[in-house]
This record gives C-alpha cells, structure tokens and sequence, in this order.
C-alpha cells in the first residue's frame, strides 16, 4: 500500500511538473506503450498483495447422491366421523282440533224439506291450550242452513278432552244436497280446524194410491172399438169390468181385506185398461204391485191366463213401464218399478189387463198397486 501511495504521489507531480515547464525547453517523448506497461505493472502487483492477504477459500466437496430407495408405510387414512343429524321435534300449536265423530247426523242423512234437527260433532283438544268459554264453533261457509253464525262453548276444554258441541240447523225448502263448513274460533278471533254437516234434501212423497184412486180412473174394454165402462160392475157385464173386491181367496190362498179385480172383455184376447188422473212423480218414488188370479170357490186354481201391463201417459202418448204373462199357478207375482226416469214428470198411469187367448177365468187382480217412496 506504501508503494501504490508513492507511486500515486511521483505521478501526479511528474504531471504537474509537465504543466508548469516553459514552452521553449524540449519535452522528451514519452512512449505511451511504456506508460500503460508500468501502470499494469502496478495493479498487478496490487492485485498479488491482495491474492497474498486473502488467501483463496477451499471448495466444500459435497458427496454424491446415494438412490436409496424410500420406505412406504401403509398409513391408513383417519376415520370419517358423520356429525349426527339434528332431531327436529315439531313444537305443538296452542289452539288445535281433531274430529272424532259425528254424534248426529251422519254425512248424506235424508230430510224432508223444512225440516229441523240437530248437528251434534264429537272434537278433541289436541292443542296445548285449554279452549275457554270465549272459544266457539262458528258458521265459515257452505249452507248455513238456518243456524246461528256462532255457538260458544259451554265450558272449559283442557288439552286432550273431547267436547260435544251442537248447533239447531234447519233442511232448506228445496231438495238437492247440501253441505255447510264450520271451524272452531279462539279467544283472539283465531279461526282453526273444520268440520261440516252434509244433508240431502227429499222431496216429501205424498204418494199415489191407485188402489184408492181406482174410481177415478176412465175404464175401458174392448179392442177397439172400446167401451167405456162403470166402475164397479156388475161382474156380470159381458164386456168386462172394474171393481173392488172384498173378503175374496186369492189364488196363493192368501184373504187380502180388498182387491182390485180387472176383468177382460168376454172375448179372446179381450182387453180392459184404466187410465188414472195426472200425477207428478216425486225423487224416490216405485211402482209397487202384485198380481195374480181369484180362486175358485173352492180355493183352486181356474184357468185364467192373461197379461198384466203398466203403463204411462204423457204428452197424448203411451209409453211401457212394465208387461207380466200370468197364468193362475198358485202363486202372486211382485211388481217392483223403478220410477226415476220420471221424478219430476206429470204422468197418467195405465193399468191394463188383456185375455192370452181365452177370457175364460181371467179373474185378473191387483193388490194394493202404488206409487211410493218405499
């Protein structure tokens, strides 16, 4: 370091000396090769006492890989643990209702029109809240059926009691079916639950007798020209007739009180027929009938052989309701009409009687013939 200071100081005075020489005296030349050479000379003598101070650091030798092969370990994997599922438990609501029966009047009871009676449900509290006083079953919608547009409980109803609660209803005036709704109505006005009372509505069937009516019906025989005749006889009339008779053994041996016998004209294939005056059929209503022959005054079986008709008139036409051939067998035949195709129509009911072959015998009744809800 000495040596690079000395070396540093000569030439920059050597420099200076250059700068301040007189003009007139002759500078040596100097080669710059020279120059150069020496000033390399010096830094690499620098750079050799620098070597000589710090001596070169040795090289780690790091030694070669080893392919050691890695050991595997079957490490199971930890155990999935499924949090369990939250159980919901559904909260019980204050105010809740169950039916349980009805006390009275079952879905689809038949009334007359106008007619009263009384809806009485069977429901249970199955809330969490004792039902008071202030609770009541209410009309919500539906037919009222004249009822009250509420009716309050008569007492306390705790959770898990049953309560029969009833309300005065009347069938309204005109057949069909009917069904009203109620609910049960809280304290604070809550309506909740619902039950509901379903009636039909029948027309009252006043009924038509034709055994009673008999002597009101137009009676004729013949075939044609027909002859209109008397009821009530005599039952000597040789062109048939219409009568009661009384007390008289039938042909199944039986003694009714009172038979309508409808005698043929006394000729083969003779015919009587009473047409009845107008009625109109009701919801309900059959034709109900049995025929058959009047013994023989000895209580047996005559010869009589015929066909017995029921028909009707509406509209100046004729139309079947039902045709039986009898012969006089000892036993009486039932008539059981289904009438619906004519609820609502305004009919003339004929009865007829014709001779199958001979009159002879043909001592032809109807016992107690009706139209009538059964």
């Amino acid at each position: 370091m000495i040596r690079i200071a000395r070396f540093s100081a000569a030439l920059v005075l050597l420099m200076l000396t250059a700068c301040n020489l007189p003009a007139g005296n002759a500078t040596p030349t100097v080669d710059p090769g020279v120059i150069f050479t020496a000033a390399a000379q010096t830094v690499e003598a620098q750079l050799t006492q620098s070597a000589a101070l710090n001596p070169p650091t040795a090289t780690a030798t790091l030694p070669a890989p080893t392919d050691t092969p890695l050991a595997v370990t079957d490490t199971p994997l930890p155990t999935s643990v499924v949090p369990p599922t939250p159980t919901y438990t559904p909260t019980t609501p204050c105010d809740r209702a169950k039916f349980i029966a009805d006390v009275t009047v079952p879905d689809d009871t038949e009334f007359a029109p106008n007619t009263t009676f009384t809806k009485t449900w069977r429901i249970q509290n199955t809330g969490t809240c004792t039902w008071t006083t202030a609770y009541a079953l209410v009309f919500d919608h539906g037919d009222a059926m004249s009822g009250p547009a509420a009716q309050p409980l008569a007492g306390n109803v705790a959770p898990g009691q049953s309560v029969d609660i009833s309300v005065d209803l009347k069938a309204p005036a005109t057949p069909g079916d009917y069904i009203g709704y109620w609910k049960m109505r809280n304290a604070a006005g809550v309506l909740f639950a619902q039950v509901w009372v379903k009636i039909k509505v029948k027309a009252v069937s006043t009924g038509f007798n034709l055994h009673e009516k008999a002597p009101l019906a137009t009676w004729q025989a013949g075939g044609p020209p027909y002859v209109t005749l008397t009821f009530g006889g005599p039952d000597t009339d040789a062109n048939g007739f219409a009568m009661y008779k009384d007390g008289q053994k039938v042909e199944d041996g039986s003694t009714p009180s009172k038979v309508l016998e409808t005698h043929p004209m006394w000729i083969d294939d003779g015919v009587i027929s009473g047409r009845y005056p107008a009625y109109t059929v009701q919801a309900g209503e059959r034709f109900l009938a049995k025929i058959g022959f009047l013994a023989k005054a000895d209580g047996t079986c005559g010869v009589g052989n015929a066909l017995f008709q029921v028909n009707y008139r509406e509209g100046g036409t004729l139309h079947p309701l039902g045709s039986w051939t009898k012969s006089c067998d000892g036993t009486l035949q039932n008539i059981n009409l289904d009438l619906s195709a004519l609820v609502g129509h305004t009919v003339e009911f004929v009865l007829a009687v014709a001779a199958n072959g001979s009159s002879a015998q043909d001592w032809a009744v109807w016992i107690n013939p009706r139209v009538v809800v059964p």
